[in-house]
C-alpha cells in the first residue's frame, strides 16, 4: 500500500519598507504597528510620557529607524524559513 502524503506550505509575505517608513513618519510609534506592535506599545508609551517636553522630536525618528531594522529583520526571517 502507498500512503499519500501532503506537503503542506505556509508562506509569510514579506513587508514593504518604504510602506513602514511612511507609516512611522506619518504616524510615529502607531506607525511601528505595521512592523512590529511590541516596538509600538513601547515607543507609544515613551512618546506619551515625553510628549510634554518636546521628546517626541527625539522618539519619531527612532521609530523611523526601529521600523527599518523590524521590516528588515521579519524579511530575513521569512526568506530564511521558506528555504
Amino acid at each position: 500500500m502507498s500512503e499519500n502524503k501532503q506537503q503542506i506550505e505556509i508562506t509569510v509575505p514579506q513587508k514593504s519598507i518604504a510602506l513602514a517608513i511612511v507609516l512611522t513618519l506619518l504616524f510615529g510609534p502607531l506607525g511601528l504597528l505595521y512592523s512590529t506592535v511590541l516596538g509600538a506599545v513601547i515607543m507609544t508609551i515613551i512618546t506619551l510620557l515625553l510628549f510634554f517636553v518636546g521628546g517626541f522630536l527625539i522618539t519619531w525618528p527612532i521609530c523611523v529607524i526601529w521600523a527599518y531594522i523590524a521590516v528588515k529583520k521579519h524579511n530575513k526571517k521569512t526568506i530564511i524559513e521558506n528555504i
